[in-house]
């Protein structure tokens, strides 16, 4: 087994993204035959009730975390709550799932964000290399929970 700090979490509904303000996170490649990761995050008690829903219905939900360094691409999994616990004034969130084969390009629809807004040149590089550090969210990516 190989343990990962989970730096962020956004769950995709559709084409909506829903950024979730993570306390704390790690994320557990199981390396098994199933390809089996477990995911726990910490998050504040107003940021679990959407989770709640979800907890031990097996029902799939499409996370993007990015794990590490802010700098890494966001990984895409399949997962299902398993459950939801409180500790102290924070939630424990915990999920099981596999990893996606397909990953998004960021770097590719930043870049093509940024044109469409209109930048070039050296505008155009200063603010794809400060975003390729800060990891926006893009525009089509933009609800929180």
């Amino acid at each position: 087994m190989k343990t990962f700090k989970m730096l962020s979490m956004t769950v995709v509904q559709g084409d909506q993204s829903i950024s979730v303000p993570l306390i704390d996170g790690i994320i557990i490649n199981q390396e098994n035959s199933h390809r089996s990761w477990i995911l726990e995050m910490y998050v504040d008690k107003t940021d679990s009730t959407f989770f709640e829903q979800y907890n031990g219905s097996g029902e799939l939900i499409e996370v993007k975390v990015i794990i590490s360094y802010p700098e890494n691409e966001p990984a895409s999994f399949e997962v299902v709550v398993n459950a939801v616990k409180s500790i102290g004034d924070y939630v424990s969130v915990l999920f099981t799932g596999t990893l996606k084969r397909v990953r998004r390009k960021y770097a590719e629809q930043l870049l093509s964000e940024l044109i469409s807004n209109g930048l070039s040149g050296d505008e155009l590089i200063t603010r794809f290399e400060r975003d390729m550090r800060n990891r926006p969210e893009l525009k089509k990516d933009s609800a929180t929970v």
